[in-house]
């Protein structure tokens, strides 16, 4: 049988024979490592690190929708409607928010959405059924629009990513809302990917949000890569599976890391069940000066206008 990892968390819990104090330390070291980050519902900036004051706020979420079949098995996009609406985010990613086969019919009611949360989707080329690329959808509620892309995710999957740049309250953002795959390698060549061709995590300010599928953290995360751009992946929230989140598999990251101010989970009871996953919510300063975003690859499709 091949040897399990024991983990020890009452330190009056008698231990083998010649099992030490230095063994117990590694065992509770190595628990609180890979299980604590997993279990939390909230973090918070230092506030060393924080923005000043001055820089404008903006509410943003990531939520992935699961086809609106909620845990117990029922398709009810209004109750999605309803977790959107409980948000109150200027900005959110949706995933799966298409049919998985057939025409891949969108599963919304996309202008009541905007009637109701003031949330209009970002313009993409898609089929008419459809609402999002690949299943990404990304909503703002007040913004103009720049430029956005559709990224083919190399994998096993057909999975995408969008990448929009924002003019918001007339500072510049690029959005990263990607859907990465369930296999750890294709998740690694899809970072590779992303971060190759969206192209201004260089310079200027860029939040990457999304279902990202990665529980892991240190060096055998797929995310790792990230790093150099993002920081640290320490902002992992659990949000997987929705009735007891224990996997981190959503994500809000940014750059500079020191502008986003607060992630935690939406852990309403309704979000609970109309999806399998939570959605995230989080924080972010807009950084300074206006118009920071690096240019956008000559590629880029051409502005879509104001939302």
């Amino acid at each position: 049988m091949p040897r399990r990892t024991r983990f020890v968390f009452n330190k009056e819990v008698p231990l083998p024979q010649g099992f030490g104090a230095q063994e117990r330390g590694v065992e509770l070291a190595s628990a609180r490592r890979v299980i604590v980050p997993m279990l939390r519902r909230k973090w918070r900036a230092p506030s060393a690190d924080r923005p000043p004051q001055t820089a404008p706020r903006l509410t943003v979420a990531t939520y992935n929708v699961h086809k609106c079949v909620g845990v117990d098995g029922r398709f009810d996009p209004e109750r999605i409607m309803r977790v959107i609406e409980e948000l109150g985010a200027d900005l959110v990613a949706l995933q799966e928010v298409d049919q998985r086969f057939g025409s891949r019919a969108g599963l919304l009611d996309l202008r009541r959405l905007e009637k109701e949360c003031g949330l209009r989707p970002v313009p993409i080329a898609v089929s008419r059924a459809s609402h999002g690329w690949r299943g990404n959808l990304l909503l703002v509620r007040d913004g103009e629009v720049l430029t956005a892309r559709q990224l083919a995710l190399p994998g096993a999957e057909p999975r995408g990513a969008l990448v929009v740049d924002l003019d918001l309250r007339g500072r510049r953002l690029r959005v990263v809302a990607a859907h990465l795959g369930l296999l750890r390698r294709s998740r690694a060549s899809q970072i590779r990917f992303i971060l190759e061709k969206a192209g201004a995590f260089a310079d200027g300010a860029t939040l990457l949000m999304g279902d990202l599928n990665e529980w892991r953290l240190g060096e055998r995360s797929s995310l790792a890569r990230l790093e150099p751009a993002f920081g640290p992946m320490g902002a992992a929230i659990a949000s997987f599976p929705s009735r007891f989140p224990v996997w981190s598999l959503d994500r809000i990251l940014t750059r500079p890391a020191n502008s986003l101010l607060r992630v935690e989970a939406h852990d309403s009871e309704l979000a609970r069940l109309a999806s399998d996953h939570l959605p995230l919510k989080g924080v972010l300063a807009l950084p300074g000066p206006p118009d920071s975003v690096a240019e956008p690859p000559a590629e880029q499709q051409p502005a879509a206008g104001r939302l």
